[in-house]
């Protein structure tokens, strides 16, 4: 019955998506700014339909994505070339991707590169500019830390020399301290700038008690990425002051942002066109 009704849900969206595709897709006012995605928001649906989950985000008017979906190769079950023809016939393009990687084993280190390396063509293959590893074990010294930081500067040695940028995002957690230490800061002096960037999620941020505009200040070049979130919908809980947030993140060089919905008042697809909606009537978005 669950599965029947989630069909349902699923059919009645894409029906909907029909309506404004495709004559309304690209004359849309709505496309003149680029607001990102990040595919999690949509997860169950991208599981159950990516294709046509993927021309309803298109239809809402996004235009820049985040993948959070790669495995033995393959994007949501896609090859990566078949993948990016698909979005860019829909007006999208792939601008980031959340990959997770092995688990690392400092001792199989190479092994890990490798992996790496082969996320990295993949990722060209379909024109992302940057992988992002979206979360880690939080270690309990700095000693440990640093391995981690060690093994960042690695991976983005590797990345780089297929043309993507390496970077990391942060939870409330890496903004817990480690021997007196933040573990963020910590994590950002130890790493090359010019190997490892940052992906600063600004709801995360607050919660761990940090307000996001403090970091885009005080490490201005090191977040060329942002999760821009919220309790549930973006705009929705009336905590997250997003003007100071984008004003300080595009003074310090933010090259692209991505809204993500991880709790939900309405239907996923729903909830990220009200986000998206939010965020294209703000002036302060460009």
């Amino acid at each position: 019955m669950n599965k029947r009704r989630d069909f349902l849900k699923i059919s009645g969206a894409l029906a909907l998506g029909s309506i404004l595709a495709p004559k309304d897709l690209f004359a849309a006012p709505f496309a003149k700014k680029p607001i990102g995605l990040q595919l999690y928001s949509v997860r169950k649906a991208m599981t159950d339909d990516p294709q046509g989950t993927l021309r309803l985000v298109s239809s809402i008017g996004y235009r820049h994505l985040e993948n959070a979906s790669y495995k033995d190769g393959l994007i949501y079950g896609m090859e990566p070339l078949f993948y990016r023809k698909y979005i860019e016939d829909l007006g999208m393009k792939l601008q980031s991707a959340h990959v997770g990687g092995p688990q690392y084993d400092p001792a199989k280190k190479q092994e890990a590169l490798d992996w790496w390396k082969k996320a990295a063509d993949d990722h060209k293959k379909m024109g992302a500019k940057y992988l992002i590893k979206p979360s880690m074990p939080i270690p309990k010294t700095l000693a440990e830390l640093d391995i981690w930081c060690d093994y960042y500067n690695a991976v983005g040695e590797v990345t780089k020399k297929s043309g993507l940028m390496f970077g990391f995002h942060n939870h409330s957690r890496e903004f817990e301290k480690i021997e007196g230490t933040i573990m963020m800061d910590h994590m950002i002096k130890n790493t090359d700038p010019k190997l490892v960037c940052f992906e600063l999620d600004v709801y995360w941020s607050q919660k761990g008690g940090y307000p996001a505009v403090d970091y885009l200040n005080k490490y201005a070049g090191r977040f060329p990425l942002l999760h821009i979130k919220d309790e549930e919908e973006i705009g929705a809980s009336g905590t997250m002051d997003f003007k100071p947030i984008f004003e300080a993140a595009y003074a310090q060089g933010m090259k692209d942002f991505y809204v993500e919905v991880e709790k939900y008042n309405y239907e996923p697809i729903e909830s990220v066109q009200k986000s998206f909606e939010y965020l294209n009537k703000a002036a302060y978005v460009k």
